[in-house]
């Protein structure tokens, strides 16, 4: 049996979306965050080296990172509906959004999470002015344009597509899903009604709803 071995509030829930997706049995492993630091336990690190998450395990085989996992399950456990032929001109979408989810955009949600927390960590009281000042500047003059350009971009492809591939989800969609729940939470989405439709339409899916159940609600770091 599959093993997902899961933070709390992580992008471990898109897996466990999955597998309710392909109705494969599995269990998970619950993972506590450090109440301080925000990161994973040490816990994590006997499954995998680098001691992240997500990860699964299926009987020997440990499995790291979201895309490779996204990969291993569709075609391990997938209906054909799961696995684009190369022949197929929506392969070449499905593996641009694959990786263009963790390789172009959560890069920038995750510095927008850093600048946006450096003015709110301890410091001398002198220090305070000039770590805002700094992390403004970032956030405002090069994080927030590019951010912005990237979700027009998205916006523009999700206002001529249903999912991110066809007209059901597949991998690009539960790749792209936890960026554009992190995006919704470090952006404002209200113009982009394309990209809000996809959350409501992801977010109302049975599968994703008895993710949810089985793994915990996901609270976007803003």
């Amino acid at each position: 049996m599959i093993t997902v071995h899961h933070l709390e509030n992580s992008r471990s829930l898109r897996i466990v979306w999955m597998l309710e997706e392909l109705g494969v049995e599995y269990q998970i492993k619950h993972y506590k965050r450090d109440s301080k630091t925000m990161l994973a336990p040490a816990e994590l690190r006997a499954i995998h080296p680098l001691g992240k998450s997500p990860v699964i395990t299926d009987g020997d085989n440990v499995i790291a990172e979201s895309g490779a996992i996204i990969e291993y399950l569709a075609h391990r456990y997938g209906d054909p509906d799961w696995i684009i032929p190369a022949s197929d001109p929506r392969w070449q979408q499905e593996r641009y959004w694959l990786h263009y989810a963790e390789g172009s955009l959560m890069p920038l949600l995750v510095m927008k999470l850093i600048f946006s927390h450096i003015p709110r960590t301890p410091m001398p009281f002198f220090a305070k002015p000039v770590a805002k000042g700094i992390s403004g500047k970032v956030i405002g003059t090069f994080i927030n344009p590019q951010l912005q350009t990237q979700l027009d971009v998205i916006e523009k492809h999700l206002a001529s597509h249903t999912w991110f591939t066809g007209d059901a989800p597949g991998c690009a969609d539960i790749m792209m899903s936890f960026p554009l729940q992190a995006a919704s939470a470090r952006a404002d989405i209200a113009s982009l009604p394309s990209i809000a439709r996809f959350l409501q339409q992801m977010e109302a899916r049975p599968a994703y709803q008895r993710a949810v159940a089985s793994a915990g609600p996901l609270t976007p770091m803003a």
